[in-house]
């Protein structure tokens, strides 16, 4: 069996939410920056994508980094998220799974107590401060791209729920924030389909109903996921971000949690210096900590920093066979969710 031809990965997961790595093997992505690479794989060869987050070789709960050199002379490398419907540029938990993969495997050499990488993301760049001990990633905090406010309370028209409100923010990637009792739920793992299966349509809602487009980056130019909002006893946020084509993130989100951040403190509730915990649907959690403000365009905004943890739990190797007749991967509605048909 030639196995030259082939993809290497590091298994790893961040709150239970998988998001692998792929350290070799990759072919080389066009563009000139990280976003034109982004656009590149969803506008023009998404084979590998494909290849790596469809069946048989991948299943829905889950996503994959792409792991390239960094294109400007300030990051120690770069990474793009790659999931079911399309390339995104940044991801919380996704980015700590890069940061732990990178430092436990050597690809950046690991200082201890404290190891700084920086990396290059089509959303910007991120600085990860990661705490080491013993060989190992214990946490890592990211320093986040701007996160700033949209529109708060924006009405969206649905047939099932009435007229909900949404709160339209930007974490690194757009989301919708709805709070879960607008749609007579609450997170909790027994409710997780029918969760799934609500953000998926408000999301599809959304696109006919709210327009956005980042004042600095053009290509990020859609909401890419719906997040469940509730309020713990604690005072922790419980979050549920619903992605394509009907699952549920398993970890908080950092990115969501960033959005989220952003809204609390145009709501006046959070100031610089302040720190909200996020739980997700199955109890991991993130700290989200405003460092900073600033302003993108004409927007104020929030500096983020997001801490979790991820763990690097195995190894695996791909091969690419030319008569394979699945190179492109496929989907079924058994696992996938009615909404499939949407992606293939």
């Amino acid at each position: 069996m030639n196995w030259e031809n082939s993809l290497h990965l590091l298994e790893v997961h961040c709150q239970g939410e998988i998001g692998k790595v792929i350290v070799g093997g990759a072919p080389e992505i066009p563009g000139a920056t990280m976003a034109e690479k982004m656009d590149h794989i969803n506008n023009v060869d998404d084979s590998l994508r494909r290849f790596v987050t469809f069946e048989p070789r991948a299943n829905v709960a889950m996503s994959v980094n792409l792991l390239i050199d960094p294109t400007r002379p300030d990051a120690d490398a770069g990474f793009i998220v790659l999931q079911a419907d399309r390339a995104h540029p940044m991801s919380g938990s996704n980015c700590i799974c890069v940061v732990t993969a990178l430092l436990e495997s050597g690809r950046v050499e690991m200082v201890e107590p404290e190891t700084v990488v920086r990396l290059d993301t089509p959303a910007g760049l991120i600085i990860a401060r990661a705490r080491c001990e013993n060989g190992r990633c214990l946490a890592v905090s990211l320093d986040n791209v701007p996160a700033f406010v949209e529109t708060l309370d924006q009405a969206v028209e649905t047939p099932k729920w009435g007229t909900i409100k949404a709160d339209i923010a930007y974490g690194g990637v757009y989301y919708a924030i709805v709070d879960v009792d607008q749609i007579g739920l609450s997170i909790a793992p027994e409710h997780a389909r029918e969760l799934a299966e609500a953000g998926i349509e408000i999301k599809a809602l959304l696109a006919d109903q709210v327009s956005v487009r980042h004042p600095e980056i053009p290509s990020i130019g859609e909401i890419a996921y719906v997040m469940f909002r509730g309020r713990e006893a604690d005072g922790a946020i419980r979050t549920c971000t619903t992605l394509k084509p009907g699952r549920v993130d398993r970890s908080p989100c950092g990115t969501g949690s960033s959005a989220n951040l952003a809204v609390l403190h145009a709501r006046g509730k959070v100031a610089v210096g302040d720190s909200r915990r996020s739980r997700s649907i199955i109890g991991g959690e993130f700290m989200a900590e405003a460092i900073g403000e600033t302003i993108v365009g004409n927007r104020k905004a929030v500096l983020p920093r997001i801490t979790g943890q991820a763990w690097v739990y195995g190894r695996q190797e791909l091969r690419v066979d030319p008569a394979d007749p699945f190179t492109k991967g496929f989907a079924l509605s058994d696992t996938w969710g009615p909404q499939v048909g949407d992606l293939i």
